[in-house]
């Protein structure tokens, strides 16, 4: 018999719509009247006239690329949060930077919905591989864990030989993380010859999950589920049966629409995913995440009811997520600046054994100084939070395309 989380998963469209009618208006007058930049974005709106998905159309979709610069002119949280810190328990910083909240309330990101939909279960032990430092999601999944009543290993990012060594030695159900990293830890593991058997199913967002390398994981024992989620929303959509698309998370309500534009798409088609939140301390409205989806025909067969995505198929700008972490063509233009050597370059993100590479392609107005590619990769670091090269080319190679980043890997 299948499990369910709670009754929302298998409610009837009735009755999520009817939840709907009284949800989204409060949400809506919420934003209005408590956050500085709804209350000017959303002037003259009447909420109890946004009472269905069809309803928010009429809305603004405001984007995660804009948020820098909101939070630049009003800082920390650009005038979105509607808490002040008695009822905050953290504040992280992304790539950017960008400042977000955690609220002093149990799973604050619902991700304990998604653990449940792969098959965690309490008292199971789970290997947490997401870093928990500046970004928020090492507690995003150990937040969801502790919902659960399943105990956390923290492992964080890195040091993949003493992370096996734990696995070895705990013996966790699960792991969650990003895909590549796994593969990273059961190579490890073989060349260790250190057992690792005990991880049955495995959680993992942030990067590209191949069927080839879902194949690899089904090998080893290890049932894989994906979910999406982000560090401003949450949990947004995830998957119960492998291969069967994700199903939206019931505390959120999923649009796609043209790239760049308001206007949603037909069902199938390729669009923005742009989501609307119930979270009253950061009351996120029409929000264009800048990842590309498409909602998927039909229901689920696990007998859950929402609607499904195809899952994440890219980004609608240049933007492009490594190991877990987004990289913004801002961040490039920065490293860049620090070098002046430098007369054009872009980032290259591709993919070894299932591990994604960036690669600094630049073309210099001189001979090559010494060390500059070191340097180069220094800043790299400093500003993206990830490790990369630099190669040199020779001037007139780069295209004149205007892409700074070029995501050459492979989804299938």
């Amino acid at each position: 018999m299948m499990e369910y989380y709670d009754s929302l998963e298998t409610q009837s469209v009735k009755a999520r719509a009817a939840t709907l009618r009284e949800a989204l208006p409060v949400q809506i007058a919420h934003a209005q009247q408590r956050s500085s930049y709804y209350a000017q974005m959303l002037a003259g709106i009447d909420a109890e006239a946004i009472d269905s998905p069809q309803a928010l159309v009429q809305l603004p979709v405001p984007r995660r690329s804009e948020l820098q610069q909101v939070q630049y002119q009003n800082y920390p949280f650009g005038g979105l949060a509607t808490v002040d810190g008695e009822r905050l328990t953290r504040v992280y910083q992304s790539p950017g930077p960008i400042y977000e909240l955690e609220a002093r309330r149990p799973d604050y990101w619902r991700m304990a919905r998604a653990l449940f939909a792969a098959g965690f279960r309490s008292g199971q032990l789970i290997h947490n591989a997401f870093s928990y430092h500046f970004t928020p999601m090492g507690f995003m999944l150990e937040t969801g864990a502790r919902a659960l009543g399943c105990p956390v290993f923290p492992a964080g990012t890195g040091q993949a030989e003493l992370q096996v060594r734990a696995i070895n030695d705990l013996k966790p159900t699960g792991y969650v993380g990003t895909p590549a990293f796994l593969k990273t830890l059961l190579d490890k593991a073989d060349k260790l010859d250190l057992e690792v058997s005990s991880l049955k199913r495995a959680l993992v967002l942030g990067s590209p999950l191949p069927l080839s390398l879902r194949q690899e994981f089904n090998q080893r024992g290890i049932e894989t589920f994906q979910c999406l989620a982000s560090v401003d929303i949450g949990l947004i959509a995830y998957e119960s049966i492998p291969g069967e698309g994700l199903i939206c998370d019931e505390g959120v309500v999923i649009e796609i629409v043209r790239p760049g534009c308001s206007t949603p798409v037909a069902d199938g088609e390729v669009g923005e995913l742009v989501v609307t939140t119930f979270n009253p301390e950061y009351p996120l409205i029409r929000f264009g995440t800048g990842d590309l989806s498409a909602i998927l025909p039909g229901k689920s067969p696990c007998g859950r009811t929402h609607v499904r995505i195809r899952g994440w198929l890219g980004r609608a700008d240049q933007t492009v997520k490594v190991r877990g972490l987004v990289i913004h063509p801002s961040q490039i233009a920065a490293t860049l600046k620090r070098h002046p050597e430098i007369t054009k370059g872009r980032l290259v993100v591709s993919s070894e054994n299932h591990q994604d590479v960036m690669t600094l392609e630049c073309e210099l107005s001189d001979p090559t100084p010494p060390k500059l590619a070191k340097k180069i990769a220094s800043s790299l670091r400093d500003i993206c939070k990830l490790r990369g090269e630099a190669v040199f080319l020779n001037p007139g190679t780069l295209p004149n395309d205007g892409q700074v980043i070029v995501d050459r890997r492979s989804y299938e």
